[in-house]
């Protein structure tokens, strides 16, 4: 068993997996800095705040952080576009390599059982 478990963790697909969720959540905290350090204080420039994040409506007594939502929404284009481009240069440094069609052999048993059929549909 022990065997087993360490065949299917030295897989590849696994071991890719676990690289795209650690440099995932190295990248995620690289943008979340970019956005709170730099982005936020460009827009905080023209909506007359100091942080994007901060930015509430007051509905009665409900208060609404649009500002929080803003900067996910920032947070996540900027990642989603940062791996766009990742998967782009990845797809150029290793392009895929056609896969051959292989013919699949006819069986003529089958070919006639299917012309019954359709023969049979056909009323």
């Amino acid at each position: 068993m022990l065997k087993e478990f360490k065949n299917f963790i030295l897989r590849g697909s696994v071991l890719d997996l676990a690289v795209a969720v650690i440099i995932g959540g190295a990248l995620t905290a690289v943008v979340k800095s970019l956005v709170n350090n730099l982005i936020n204080p460009l827009i905080g420039i023209f909506v007359q705040n100091t942080s994007l994040s901060k930015l509430y409506v007051m509905v009665g007594k409900a208060r609404f952080t649009y500002g929080a939502f803003l900067n996910d929404v920032i947070n996540f284009v900027i990642t989603a576009f940062v791996i766009f481009l990742l998967i782009k240069v990845v797809n150029k440094l290793f392009p895929k390599k056609p896969v051959e069609e292989v013919p699949v052999p006819i069986n003529e048993e089958l070919e006639t059982l299917r012309e019954i059929r359709d023969l049979l549909k056909e009323g």
